[in-house]
């Protein structure tokens, strides 16, 4: 009888972009070549990213510094919005606040976003099946890293929002059989030199 083996999942955000819809800055490309050296040690059975440029690129120049690691496009690993709360689900001191963040999406997006999020989960978090352990690592943007370690934490849908990533920064989440899910890093950027840190981030919160 086939058993079921620990998943963990590596997170990264992509590098530096130039624009929102465009490719990475050469600090971007730095990033992603430093963090791919962190990573080469790592057993992966697959890279997934999202369909972006900014998520493609970071995701091809980490797997140049790996081994035969096959590298899997996804929209369900794209940028998109997961979730949308209602006013009395939000904290009344910040419902102001995140509700005028999130009023520039669509109709469309706030339908398709949510279906996207619910396939993230089915896709990237528990354990999975077999005797071996799976390393996945998934190269995308600051929202689904969020909405998976909110996840993780068990912590109410709505607060994917209010938690942020740096560009290239490193998330890794254990689901091992039986146990709940544990966030063993976040938001770790040590595999950068400092002037290579915090992007992603507003000036005032960098540290």
């Amino acid at each position: 009888m086939t058993g079921t083996a620990t998943r963990y999942l590596y997170l990264v955000r992509h590098g530096e972009a130039a624009s929102e819809e465009s490719g990475l800055t050469e600090v971007g490309r730095r990033q992603a070549v430093l963090l791919g050296q962190r990573l080469r040690e790592i057993p992966f059975a697959a890279v997934h990213h999202g369909p972006l440029p900014r998520a493609e690129q970071t995701a091809r120049l980490i797997g140049d510094q790996l081994q035969n690691v096959p590298l899997r496009v996804s929209e369900v690993a794209g940028d998109y919005v997961p979730y949308v709360p209602m006013r009395d689900e939000l904290p009344a001191e910040s419902a102001d606040f995140f509700l005028n963040f999130l009023s520039g999406a669509t109709e469309e997006e706030r339908k398709h976003g949510p279906a996207l999020a619910r396939q993230a989960l089915e896709m990237f978090t528990g354990p999975v099946n077999g005797e071996e352990d799976r390393h996945e690592l998934v190269v995308t943007h600051n929202f689904l890293i969020a909405w998976l370690v909110r996840d993780a934490m068990h912590a109410p849908h709505w607060r994917w929002l209010g938690l942020n990533h740096g560009n290239a920064a490193l998330t890794v989440i254990r689901y091992a059989p039986g146990r709940p899910a544990s966030v063993l890093v976040s938001n770790d950027m040590r595999h950068l030199p400092p002037e290579l840190r915090w992007t992603g981030f507003p000036p005032e919160v960098h540290v």
